[in-house]
This record gives C-alpha cells, sequence and structure tokens, in this order.
C-alpha cells in the first residue's frame, strides 16, 4: 500500500483550517505543526498568512525558527502564502522582524495598503495552465527583487506576486480562500 502525502501546515495563527481543507480535497494528509518533532511526521509545509511579526515571534518562543529553516535547507517542500512568503525571504524592506532566510527575495510589507485596499483579481499564471487564476490580497506583501536561482511565476507590473527556488515556493495571495485547487496542486508536484 503507497502511503499518502502528509502536509504539515504550521498552526501558530493565520489560515490554517482553510489550507486543511483544500488539502483534504486533493486526498493529502496533513498535520498542524506546533513543535520540532511534528516535522519529522510529514512530506511538506505550508507557512499561512497571519501576521508576519506576531508569526515570527512565535517561531522563535516554539523552536521552530532552526528546525524549519534547517528542513528547507535540506530540501523539504516549503510553500509560504502572504505571511510564509515575508518569513521565507533573506531580506524584509525596512524591517528587522525574524524571517527564516531562505528564498533569495526581498519582499515589502502590506505593499498595496491597509485592510481596507484588499481586492481580488484574476491573473494568468502559465504554470497552473490557461486558465486564468482568481488571486485574493489582503494587506498583502510583494517580492521586489529576486535573485538568479528564483523562478518568477506571477508578476504584475514591476511586482512579484508568485515565485519558486528549488523546493520553496511563495505567493502574495491566499489560495486557500478561493475553491480553485491549482496552486495546492502545484506544490503537491513539488512533492510527488
Amino acid at each position: 500500500m503507497v502511503s499518502r502525502i502528509r502536509i504539515g501546515i504550521l498552526a501558530l495563527q493565520g489560515a490554517v483550517r482553510e489550507h486543511r481543507a483544500v488539502l483534504h480535497r486533493l486526498g493529502a494528509e496533513t498535520c498542524d505543526v506546533l513543535n520540532p518533532p511534528d516535522l519529522d511526521r510529514i512530506d511538506g509545509l505550508i507557512l499561512p498568512g497571519g501576521e508576519s511579526t506576531t508569526t515570527g515571534k512565535l517561531l522563535l518562543r516554539y523552536g521552530l525558527a532552526e528546525p524549519i529553516a534547517r528542513a528547507g535547507r535540506r530540501g523539504m517542500p516549503i510553500f509560504g502564502t502572504c505571511t510564509g512568503l515575508i518569513l521565507l525571504s533573506k531580506h524584509i524592506n525596512r524591517s528587522n522582524q525574524y524571517s527564516l532566510g531562505l528564498m533569495d527575495t526581498g519582499v515589502e510589507r502590506n505593499a498595496f495598503g491597509r485592510q481596507a485596499n484588499s481586492f481580488e483579481a484574476d491573473m494568468p499564471i502559465p504554470v497552473l495552465g490557461d486558465k486564468p487564476y482568481h488571486t485574493v490580497f489582503i494587506r498583502a506583501p510583494y517580492i521586489d527583487r529576486a535573485g538568479p536561482d528564483v523562478d518568477v511565476l506571477l508578476r504584475y507590473e514591476d511586482k512579484i506576486l508568485f515565485a519558486r527556488q528549488g523546493n520553496l515556493l511563495a505567493a502574495a495571495f491566499h489560495p486557500e480562500l478561493t475553491d480553485d485547487a491549482r496552486v495546492h496542486e502545484y506544490f503537491l508536484q513539488l512533492i510527488k
């Protein structure tokens, strides 16, 4: 019998339930990640949206920061959405908050404005097929610079909104808040 893929979801805050629902629809098992030993039971990890400063502090408080960074450096697939994108990046503009520093990217936090400036838009993401993807942006960051090993998967004007670097995937938007599971399917393909 072939075992199913088990995806960990960092469960310190944020859209844990929503990511879990999408993954279950796709047939993946999930595991809430709250402590370092949880990382030993998973095939990939999602860092969900939330509040990046708070999540960074909680990663340090619960002793998860270095184990997650080590897992990412060793090749574990990690997918960061919104806050997760910020935490994966090596540089956060005008901030000294904690980040895992795994992706060769620089990010701008809350780049589209306050909560009231949240928006949705259909955007073409070629790696997901011909049909545009419905993106949801909530106090979203964006990548303003990317190293040579970073593949840009979605760019809007000069803003990088979806990118991959090897085993790392980062989205400025919230794919867990749509009915379209293609972004999560793409992440699962990194694991298979």
